[in-house]
């Protein structure tokens, strides 16, 4: 879990992600590059590894924010409506504004995305009980009503198969042109950095930040803010990545404790190379065809779930 070996995990995968695919492409052409070749590398190939890696980066630090927020490692982006909200923003953009800009998706994406996180927060303080495990699952119940509701306006405006294009995360359509909105999520990072110390004490509960002096709302309002933009901007370039939020930030606590500065660069790295790795597996399992990077995560992901709650499990009893 040291940063140099994460950075040269990155790096190797990095580099080896430009040379996957179905044209035949080696680190060898990059001396006698083709027009044609030149061409894929620009337009695609490049644009795919960047996205992957601020995909990763940004999906990760949102998950480890709304854990340290929410004093719960079980709660994500995933599993607390932020995804589901930001889909059901999405599909109003299209119904309101029938040929709105990516832009305007965003926009409205982030003000619903934003809304349900804030939901989800407030259903947190009315529920009396407090178990680890039990808050996801309320989470996961209110996505799935949210989720629901979208599905019935998607069917009614025979807009469903847009909607399905976004349950499933899937890398294979980035290109020049259609990846930059992912950009936004770069700043954000920043942000979290430098408000990193802030949102541990606000983790810490609304009492105690308060009588150490923290403006407690504006702080939890601000990392929402971020959580609910990077989700935004994610689902509407690349769609749904389960589980990225929640395991990355989980392993890197395994091994490293709840101190956030301190976890940032650590959880950026992995989720990055998290994100890597599936996507290479999922282009050479059954090449030249390629599983989506939403079925790889899940997979690999949801088992890192079970085992985390086993491991909860068995340390709380």
């Amino acid at each position: 879990m040291k940063i140099r070996y994460l950075a040269a995990a990155l790096l190797v995968l990095a580099v080896a992600s430009l040379f996957v695919g179905v044209k035949n492409l080696s680190p060898f052409d990059l001396f006698r590059l083709t027009d044609e070749q030149a061409h894929i590398l620009r337009v695609s190939r490049l644009p795919r590894m960047i996205s992957i890696v601020i995909a990763g980066v940004s999906m990760s630090i949102a998950g480890l924010i709304m854990q340290q927020l929410t004093r719960n490692k079980f709660v994500s982006p995933t599993t607390a409506g932020t995804m589901d909200s930001a889909r059901l923003g999405i599909l109003v953009a299209m119904l309101v504004f029938g040929t709105a800009t990516p832009l305007q998706k965003m926009a409205v994406a982030f003000i619903f995305a934003l809304a349900g996180t804030l939901a989800f927060m407030k259903l947190l303080d009315k529920v009396k009980f407090k178990d680890t495990i039990f808050i996801p699952l309320v989470g996961l119940m209110f996505g799935n009503v949210i989720g629901s509701i979208t599905t019935f306006f998607a069917y009614k405006h025979d807009l469903i198969q847009n909607m399905s294009s976004w349950l499933q995360g899937n890398f294979s359509m980035v290109m020049k042109g259609r990846y930059e909105l992912l950009y936004v999520s770069v700043p954000l990072v920043v942000v979290s950095y430098l408000y990193a110390n802030r949102f541990t004490i606000a983790g810490m509960g609304e009492e105690f930040s308060v009588n150490l002096g923290l403006k407690y709302k504006q702080v939890v309002h601000i990392g929402l803010a971020i959580v609910a933009m990077v989700s935004a901007s994610n689902i509407l370039t690349v769609g749904v990545i389960p589980f990225l939020g929640l395991v990355v930030p989980n392993i890197v606590t395994m091994y490293k404790g709840d101190h956030l500065k301190e976890n940032l660069p650590h959880t950026a790295l992995l989720g990055a190379v998290f994100v890597l790795a599936c996507d290479i597996l999922g282009r050479v399992v059954i090449f030249p065809y390629e599983i989506p990077i939403g079925l790889t995560v899940g997979i690999i992901g949801s088992g890192i779930f079970l085992y985390l709650l086993v491991r909860r499990r068995r340390h709380e009893s």
